[in-house]
């Protein structure tokens, strides 16, 4: 069985092991998701990230969750924007920011996966990924 829309998989898998307070967690790799890691990992929402070889040498992305020392998920609130159902592009003078600068809006643009702050500063648009909040306390 294939995934329809393998995002949003890795975005409810990081949501359910940050419910149940889980330390990591095995998503199948890809490079966009790796390079959605890569955006988590630079902005803290995560600790660290790791491409795994198992199961007849498939690749998996193994993903060190971080959390606040009361325990609370770094990451409040993870949003899909654009769905493979219905694409969601915004150009260079639409881009916003998000919560007022407190989240990272995250777009698939021809410089690859940036943030809303790269794109406004490098003038390109593209397709909104998603929304990420972090955790204020």
């Amino acid at each position: 069985m294939s995934i329809t829309d393998p995002i949003s998989n890795m975005f409810s898998a990081i949501k359910n092991a940050q419910k149940i307070k889980n330390d990591t967690l095995i998503v199948p790799f890809s490079k966009i998701k790796q390079q959605i890691l890569q955006i988590f990992v630079k902005e803290g929402y995560i600790s660290s990230f790791d491409k795994v070889e198992k199961d007849n040498n498939k690749n998996y992305l193994k993903i060190n969750l971080k959390y606040t020392k009361h325990g609370i998920p770094a990451i409040d609130s993870l949003n899909r924007i654009s769905k493979p159902s219905k694409r969601i592009y915004l150009s260079k003078k639409d881009i916003y920011k998000v919560l007022s600068g407190y989240g990272t809006l995250i777009l698939s643009t021809s410089n690859g996966i940036v943030t809303g702050k790269y794109a406004r500063r490098n003038n390109v648009g593209g397709e909104v990924i998603c929304e990420v909040y972090w955790c204020l306390n």
